[in-house]
C-alpha cells in the first residue's frame, strides 16, 4: 500500500431488509399489515380443533387471538381445555419483548412419539396482557389437524413464529425467507 493509502474498511455492510408489499384484503379479510405493533390481544369464541395420533388433543371456543402486524394470529387456548394429561411441562423458556417469560410444553398423546415443546404459556404474562393467563398457544406443523370453525390452518411460514394462517388473512407473512427484518 503506498503513501496516503488506508486499507479498505472491514466494518461488515448491513442491507435494509426489502419492504414487503402488503396483499389487499378481499371481502372478510383481514391484512396482518393493520395488525398494531405492539400487539392486541382479543377473546374470539371460534371453535379450534387441535387432533394428534387419532386423538383429540383440545376442542374449544374460548379462545384469544394475539394480533402482531406482519404476522397471522396466534391463538390461545385455556390449559383446562386440554384432554387430560397431554400438556408436559419442559424446562425451555423463551422472552417475548412485550407478553414476558414463556414456557413451553410438549404434547403426550397415548401411542405416538411426544411433540416436543410443541406450544408455550405465559404463566405470568405481562400486566398489558392478563387475558393470556393459563393459556397455551401451539404450533401448527407438528400435529395431525388443526382447525378453526372447520377449516384447516396453515402453520405460519419460517417455523420460528407460531401463527395460524387461514383463509380470513391475507399478508405477507413474516417468518418466510427475507422476512427477518420485517
Amino acid at each position: 500500500m503506498g503513501p496516503g493509502r488506508r486499507a479498505a474498511s472491514r466494518r461488515p455492510s448491513y442491507r435494509h431488509p426489502v419492504r414487503p408489499h402488503p396483499e389487499k384484503p378481499g371481502p372478510g379479510q383481514e391484512s396482518v399489515w393493520d395488525y398494531p405493533r405492539p400487539p392486541r390481544a382479543e377473546r374470539s369464541t371460534r371453535r379450534a380443533v387441535v387432533r394428534h395420533a387419532g386423538t383429540v388433543v383440545v376442542d374449544t371456543s374460548d379462545l384469544v387471538r394475539v394480533l402482531e402486524t406482519s404476522h397471522p394470529p396466534t391463538w390461545y387456548l385455556p390449559r383446562t381445555a386440554f384432554t387430560e394429561g397431554v400438556l408436559r411441562p419442559v424446562t425451555r423458556t423463551t422472552v417475548c419483548e412485550w407478553k414476558g417469560v414463556a414456557r413451553y410444553v410438549d404434547v403426550v398423546v397415548p401411542g405416538a412419539a411426544p411433540l416436543e415443546a410443541v406450544g408455550w404459556w405465559y404463566p405470568e404474562p405481562d400486566r398489558r396482557y392478563p387475558e393470556l393467563t393459563d393459556r397455551v398457544a401451539l404450533y401448527a406443523a407438528p400435529f395431525d389437524e388443526i382447525s378453526l370453525d372447520g377449516e384447516q390452518v396453515a402453520p405460519q411460514p419460517g417455523g420460528f413464529y407460531g401463527g395460524w394462517v387461514t383463509a380470513d388473512v391475507v399478508g405477507p407473512f413474516k417468518g418466510g425467507p427475507g422476512s427477518w427484518g420485517w
